[in-house]
């Protein structure tokens, strides 16, 4: 069998996506749904985890944030699409909201007051309800679906007289034989990025920190969409290229500064860099095979 056999090619698409699952599953998922919460609030019961008994997926992340709970909790209340925004991604999260394009910056009096069984959107297409709230302790989004499949809590545990710790934890059942299932893997590798954009814009706004333009977020966003285009397109070149191996490590490369720009957290430059140095090398590696395809 020749090595550019059809057969071959599919192979190395198919181990190039199991080895960059292989490395979210197991060095990059576990972090990330515990991301900067500690041993003893991961053990901890929290309201609503008898909700969803047996979840697919469970979550808990955290934040110190300089402030009471009391100060804190205004900024949960009003969250919501249609309502005062997420304080994370605006220009996705925000997306065609009667709100605006940005989240709140300020308390929204109107919002401060949900009450269990109201509907809460969570997009243009989407809705939870509010489950069970307790003032300046948590507050429950929870499906309508009986027995519920998805529960969000956010709940507020003070450390001493001016700091507080604000803990999520998502609970959720996925849908393995139903078309949801499609949003529970959506929700799988979004969750990530989300929640801990969240509760640094919850922690931003009760310490009166000047929120992020819209201008970066579009820049991060940006190099998201970028990754996610090399990635694809050097699948292309592995089922194409003559040089396998270039092209598989073209495949890994992209797929690794996807998973970089989504979970590390680290400055933008180094994801855009990174971005454009594959891009560049992509280019190059074009040029180079059309030209040895030219003189064969």
């Amino acid at each position: 069998m020749k090595l550019d056999s059809k057969m071959t090619r599919s192979f190395s698409v198919f181990a190039v996506l199991v080895i960059l699952i292989t490395i979210y599953l197991f060095f990059i998922r576990p972090s990330q749904l515990r991301w900067g919460a500690t041993t003893e609030e991961i053990r901890r019961s929290m309201p609503g985890d008898d909700l969803v008994p047996n979840p697919t997926f469970v979550a808990t992340r955290a934040i110190t944030i300089r402030g009471r709970p009391e100060d804190i909790w205004p900024w949960i209340a009003q969250m919501g699409y249609d309502r005062a925004g997420y304080y994370g991604y605006d220009l996705i999260e925000n997306l065609g909201s009667k709100s605006g394009i940005r989240s709140a910056e300020s308390i929204l009096p109107e919002l401060e007051h949900p009450k269990t069984g109201d509907v809460l959107p969570i997009s243009k297409v989407a809705h939870l309800t509010f489950g069970q709230i307790e003032p300046n302790q948590f507050l429950i989004w929870q499906s309508e679906a009986l027995p519920h499949d998805g529960a969000f809590t956010w709940a507020l545990y003070p450390l001493d007289g001016s700091h507080t710790r604000l803990v999520s934890r998502i609970r959720l059942r996925y849908h393995w034989t139903s078309g949801a299932l499609g949003l529970d893997l959506f929700t799988e590798f979004a969750d990530h990025v989300a929640v801990p954009k969240i509760l640094a814009g919850v922690k931003g706004r009760v310490e009166d920190r000047v929120s992020e333009s819209l201008t970066r977020e579009a820049t991060e966003i940006a190099i998201w969409i970028l990754a996610f285009a090399e990635l694809a397109i050097s699948m292309v070149l592995v089922s194409r290229w003559r040089q396998l191996w270039r092209a598989c490590a073209l495949a890994f490369g992209a797929g690794s500064l996807l998973m970089f720009a989504l979970y590390a957290h680290a400055p933008l430059w180094i994801g855009a860099a990174f971005g454009c140095g594959i891009a560049i090398l992509m280019l190059r590696l074009s040029r180079h095979v059309s030209a040895r395809s030219s003189k064969a």
